[in-house]
């Protein structure tokens, strides 16, 4: 069994002029796995996917993709991978059909027709359309479908489902879904932060340039900070709070706490066993939450 890693890439730096995009990026994705790649626009998302296709050249670093190097062996890896780029430019006067028959034909003509069609009545995309005719949801259709349908090992998708409607948004998610229990990885860059945790495996959050932070996407919610509000049958005794490692008072009315807990609740929970409590309520951070603080540092 292969246990190499799918994308691999070290201290990758790239400028554009003066303008620095990639500071050092680290990046490890296993096979098999949905990983998200979190920032917002500018953060150096778009840039790392088109090194790992080499369809720019980083300044310095280490990439290797299916354990190629995509610099020497570019032919290769896209031919094994499935991108869709940010902006998918199409041939204004062609029919979809048309431009995914050149897609396919480029590829070697490995797609089955009937699963193209498929994908097309799933996603509510007219082959028979010309392109120039196509709004931007129904553009990104036709991106979605070109990198799916040859089943490729690797997904590499830049903003997956902008411009989509809710309801074929959930059906993209099916997709990748069913892409991953069929083998393929899938690493995806996205600024829609309830995408990343409905669908990643692991998040990497990139901030100017630089990876800050790869986990679970459970584990780093769930190491974040959490709220707690407690309301207590008497009197607030707040000064049998203070002292407490972790735990912050946010805010206070008569007999009501805002808390904010950071790490084990443990030393919180004994300190409130001395007072009658009403109610306990506790709430994770949602993985925007997670993101903003690390934007905040």
């Amino acid at each position: 069994m292969n246990t190499s890693p799918v994308l691999f890439a070290q201290a990758l730096t790239k400028s554009y002029g003066r303008v620095q995009a990639l500071r050092g990026v680290d990046l490890e994705v296993q096979r098999g796995e949905v990983f998200g790649f979190l920032g917002p626009n500018g953060a150096g998302k778009t840039t790392t996917i088109r090194i790992l296709l080499d369809l720019i050249r980083p300044n310095g670093g280490t990439v290797r993709v299916l354990g190629l190097d995509p610099q020497k062996d570019s032919l290769a890896v896209r031919t094994r991978c499935g991108y869709l780029p940010g902006e998918l430019h199409l041939e204004e006067g062609e029919t979809v059909e048309t431009i995914l028959r050149q897609f396919n034909a480029l590829r070697g003509g490995k797609a089955d027709w009937n699963y193209i069609r498929s994908l097309a009545d799933r996603l509510g995309l007219d082959l028979k359309v010309q392109a120039r005719n196509l709004s931007k949801g129904n553009k990104q259709k036709v991106g979605v479908v070109q990198a799916l349908m040859h089943r490729p090992e690797l997904l590499l998708l830049d903003e997956p489902t902008s411009g989509l409607d809710p309801l074929i948004q959930q059906e993209v998610y099916q997709l990748l879904r069913e892409a991953t229990a069929d083998g393929a990885t899938v690493f995806f860059s996205s600024h829609v932060i309830s995408e990343v945790e409905q669908l990643a495996d692991r998040v990497g959050i990139i901030r100017n340039g630089v990876v800050v932070e790869v986990a679970a996407t459970q584990t780093l919610i769930q190491r974040a900070l959490r709220h707690a509000r407690v309301r207590f049958s008497g009197g607030i005794q707040a000064p049998a709070l203070d002292g407490i490692p972790g735990v912050a008072v946010l805010s206070r009315s008569a007999d009501t706490l805002v808390l904010q807990i950071e790490g084990e609740m443990d030393a919180l929970i004994k300190a409130l066993a001395q007072f009658p409590v009403a109610e306990f309520e506790t709430a994770r951070p949602s993985l925007e939450e997670v993101f903003l603080a690390y934007y905040e540092r």
